[in-house]
């Protein structure tokens, strides 16, 4: 094991654990093999590939010439019919050990890469953005808060340590403090993986934040925290058991889909009032729940309406698994923003257990 390498609590030593389920999705490597612009291939699924010999375990880089479209309008290729055909006898489950492969062969693809770098060089990178970025910026680092929406303005103090999960990356866990204010510190983690054979930032999000409790100020892990310090735990047998941070990213996506329709705004109809309303996605809350041992999920996320910074709906999400696939099949208003004693309060419209039997995901 790399000296560098540490468990979701910072622990030395961490066995690496197959989290396949949606490793492609997070790192964005839905197909292995691209394929050219404006080819039929390139708007096929995994890239062109023949669906069929990657659920055999293969890699089979096809013209697209051969087709099949499910129910949802998606292209899949194949390198025969009689690729095709095999595939058809039973295409929930085929298509199913085809994403796993992908899913599998991403986690190894980029475990391989990262063995061209080390923890070191993730931090020689981030250094690298946070200068250019604070020098672009009077001297300090900006960084958007998504829980209520203010441009930070931070003063660099150095990485506290850099954890490496194989597979997935190297996490860069980084000292700041509000330059009008020493003693109100955050700790920012910077998701670093590699990409086209160098090292790229993927994701930066607060993990530690600056509250005022008696007079001082103390770090609190924010909520919810990110996905790499959610400890995962395999279930018996070949498949891994659905995460809550794979429900989240289903939903996250889901809002960014139709956020992109609308410039940036998530409108949603008001089922209570009919009104649609415009807002920014904030985060998802953690625990993320199932529902039942069908598929059925629920995640609670906070929005902001537009144009403010204190008025927080609590939208809930409905989410169905099937063959693989996350798909949100409803979305409620459960919390309104109202204001009283001159402060935004969350008033609910219905309580937990209006939903029914549910149990907590890990």
């Amino acid at each position: 094991m790399k000296p560098d390498t540490l468990n979701l609590y910072g622990a030395l030593t961490f066995p690496r654990t197959k989290r396949v389920a949606l490793i492609g999705a997070l790192l964005g490597c839905a197909a292995l093999i691209p394929a050219r612009a404006g080819t039929p291939e390139a708007a096929a699924e995994f890239g062109g590939q023949c669906v069929e010999g990657l659920s055999q375990g293969r890699h089979i880089m096809t013209k697209c010439a051969v087709t099949w479209a499910d129910k949802d309008g998606k292209n899949y290729c194949f390198s025969s019919e009689d690729a095709r055909k095999s595939f058809l006898e039973n295409p929930g489950a085929n298509l199913q050990k085809a994403r796993d492969f992908i899913a599998a062969s991403s986690a190894d693809s980029t475990e391989k890469a990262m063995q061209n770098f080390d923890s070191g060089d993730a931090e020689t990178l981030v250094k690298g953005l946070i200068e250019e970025r604070a020098k672009a910026s009077g001297g300090l680092f900006p960084l958007g808060d998504p829980a209520d929406g203010t441009q930070l303005k931070l003063a660099f103090d150095g990485i506290d340590f850099t954890r490496t999960i194989d597979g997935y990356g190297f996490f860069p866990d980084v000292k700041f403090h509000d330059p009008q204010d020493a003693q109100k510190r955050y700790l920012i983690d910077f998701w670093v993986a590699p990409s086209d054979g160098q090292l790229k930032v993927q994701e930066i999000r607060i993990y530690k934040e600056p509250i005022k409790a008696e007079g001082s100020w103390t770090l609190t892990a924010r909520s919810p925290v990110p996905w790499w310090w959610i400890p995962a735990s395999e279930h018996p047998g070949h498949m891994a058991t659905k995460r809550g941070w794979e429900v989240m990213s289903a939903v996250e996506q889901g809002a960014l889909a139709e956020a992109t329709k609308n410039h940036g705004v998530f409108k949603l109809k008001d089922d209570k009032t009919g009104k649609v309303l415009d807002l920014e996605f904030i985060d998802t809350h953690l625990p993320v729940r199932q529902l039942d041992d069908n598929g059925h999920y629920f995640a609670c996320t906070d929005f902001r309406a537009v144009g403010t910074k204190d008025q927080i709906y609590d939208i809930d999400f409905w989410i169905t698994d099937k063959d693989g696939q996350m798909t949100i099949e409803q979305t409620r208003v459960h919390k309104v923003p109202e204001l009283k004693s001159g402060q935004w309060v969350q008033v609910p419209r219905y309580e937990w257990k209006d939903l029914g039997p549910s149990h907590v995901v890990p």
